[in-house]
């Protein structure tokens, strides 16, 4: 599932997975995400890696964190 060997980073890599889960609508609007810990678990990787995945994600638009509460999928916005 993620190449660790790979010419994309594995941030990007887990970014890219949770967005396709997004837009599968596996994870819908105002749902949470993983958490770091469980992404750690599902990929194998190290919690600073789960962290720049999800702040790629929220670069990108697809979710916004809730201090104390956790980080959610947002709404798709209008075309």
């Amino acid at each position: 599932m993620i190449d660790h060997e790979g010419m994309t980073p594995v941030y990007v890599q887990v970014a890219d997975l949770i967005a396709a889960r997004i837009a599968a609508g596996e994870l819908p609007p105002n749902r949470p995400i993983p958490s770091e810990t469980a992404m750690q678990q599902e990929f194998g990787i190290a919690r600073g890696t789960a962290r720049k995945a999800v702040d790629l994600l929220r670069e990108r638009g697809l979710v916004a964190t809730v201090p104390g509460r956790g980080t959610f999928v947002l709404p798709a916005s209008a075309p």
